[in-house]
């Protein structure tokens, strides 16, 4: 049977990086590289016909800030067709207080999907580690953000795969301050405040001021900087 061409180009990798291009996935790539070094970590970034799907075009400059390859994109156009939430519908107002269970950006099964799809990669890749930058404290009531789930799935795919996975989310108990902070000891801070698309909206850096995602970015780095 021949090689996977994967394989024989890139040679194995240690980890692979869900990237999405916005704060959390670029210090996980950062961190990354930091543990594992630039040349055995690969990327992988969905384009989901999500509103804010500049981040993807900040995915593609992040990787290559941390000279990392081979980066996938991965194209899900198909998502839309199977549920509703604001972030597939460009002409409803993102909520910025929810009074149903989940939040309207809630987008469902997304990170099972991502995790999943990163697995299969990742396995071609004879990476174990897959890196992903959800959070059980900032995680604005998203199921698919808790350690119950990510453990959960990591048992389904190693099972599904027959394949050690270890699925790390050094951000799981970490509030925005400290991630911020931990941006700052890896030298990237500047990096992460101008060159990352966290906002529901696509905008770069500080983004829009008034979608969820950006008020919890944005003060978290008030409260890291002492404002």
């Amino acid at each position: 049977m021949a090689k996977s061409t994967v394989e024989t180009i890139t040679g194995p990798k240690s980890a692979v990086v869900v990237l999405s291009g916005g704060q959390d996935s670029a210090t996980c790539l950062a961190l990354a590289c930091e543990k594992h070094g630039a040349d055995k970590v690969a990327a992988i970034t969905f384009n989901y016909s999500q509103r804010h799907a500049s981040e993807v075009e900040y995915a593609k400059k992040l990787v290559k800030h941390f000279e990392v390859k081979p980066h996938k994109i991965v194209k899900m156009d198909f998502y839309p067709s199977l549920t509703s939430n604001a972030l597939f519908d460009k002409s409803a107002k993102i909520e910025t207080e929810s009074g149903s269970k989940h939040p309207n950006t809630y987008v469902e099964g997304r990170n099972a999907l991502f995790l999943l799809t990163a697995g299969i990669w990742a396995k071609s890749l004879g990476a174990k580690k897959i890196y992903t930058g959800v959070s059980q404290i900032d995680y604005s009531n998203y199921p698919d953000c808790r350690e119950s789930f990510i453990r959960a799935q990591e048992k389904s795919m190693r099972l599904a795969m027959d394949w050690p996975f270890e699925i790390i989310t050094p951000f799981m108990r970490m509030s925005k301050k400290d991630e911020w902070a931990l941006a700052d000891k890896l030298g990237i801070l500047e990096l992460i405040k101008n060159s990352t698309v966290t906002c529901y909206e696509g905008i770069p850096g500080k983004g829009c001021g008034k979608c969820p995602a950006c008020i919890i970015r944005n003060n978290g780095l008030k409260a890291y900087e002492g404002k």
